[in-house]
């Protein structure tokens, strides 16, 4: 059974609201939580399958916590995974806190749930800059769509998929249109040959090199794109 009901209409709204402005983090979390189903009670399957998984479940760590406390993000070694994160928001002006606002903002029905899929969902939402920092997509918009894509391969959530053809439209309007298919299919393709990220245990790598990072996620070197911002599709 779902806890959340499909809500396609709700969806279609939101998804005008972000082709319209694809910076509109809200309209993200409204059009998954509409379109989502049972996804939060499979990927909790896969929880429950994995030990690290089992081990999340049964402790539900605030990885937020260590997220938002940048001194000690920063004194972690140069080129571990938490100074690559630490680098990536400040990079991207945003927070984890910041997410959580926007998923606050853009679901009803979400903060509802019953346990475990209100940790499922919020270690989905609160891990998402991780995925970013661990696959090398930026946060422009094809970086956001191929990171998607990415997470579509490994949740299969209708939602998502909602939005990757949004992203698949927009930047279709952007120079180098060809290339931003490629980024987002190869996003999809990255997806099927890593690890399952959902129940990593990401506070336990936070210290750790990037690269050894990927390494222990079958994760493959970043590809090289270009990125594709907001202003510029407003210009196309």
């Amino acid at each position: 059974m779902a806890y959340i009901q499909f809500q396609p209409l709700r969806a279609l709204r939101a998804a005008r609201m972000l082709f319209a402005d694809p910076d509109d983090l809200p309209q993200v979390f409204t059009i998954i939580e509409s379109l989502s189903g049972n996804t939060l009670q499979r990927i909790a399957r896969g929880f429950r399958a994995h030990e690290s998984g089992r081990r999340l479940l049964a402790k539900q760590p605030d990885l937020v916590e260590k997220l938002a406390d940048r001194e000690a993000l920063a004194a972690l070694p140069e080129g571990s995974l938490g100074r690559a994160y630490l680098e990536f928001v400040e990079r991207e002006n945003i927070s984890a806190d910041g997410i959580r606002a926007a998923a606050e903002k853009g679901m009803e029905r979400t903060r509802m749930l019953p346990p475990p899929l209100d940790y499922v969902s919020a270690r989905m939402r609160d891990t998402h800059d991780l995925w970013h920092v661990v696959t090398g997509y930026s946060g422009d918009v094809l970086g956001e769509t191929a990171l998607l894509a990415f997470i579509f391969a490994q949740t299969w959530n209708p939602g998502v998929g909602l939005i990757i053809a949004l992203g698949l439209a927009k930047t279709a309007a952007a120079a180098h249109g060809g290339k931003a298919r490629e980024t987002i299919f190869d996003g999809f393709r990255r997806g099927r040959q890593t690890r399952w990220l959902p129940a990593v245990e990401w506070e336990e790598l936070l210290a750790l090199p990037l690269r050894e990072v990927r390494a222990r996620l079958s994760a493959a070197e970043p590809a090289v794109y270009t990125p594709i911002r907001s202003a510029q599709l407003r210009a196309a």
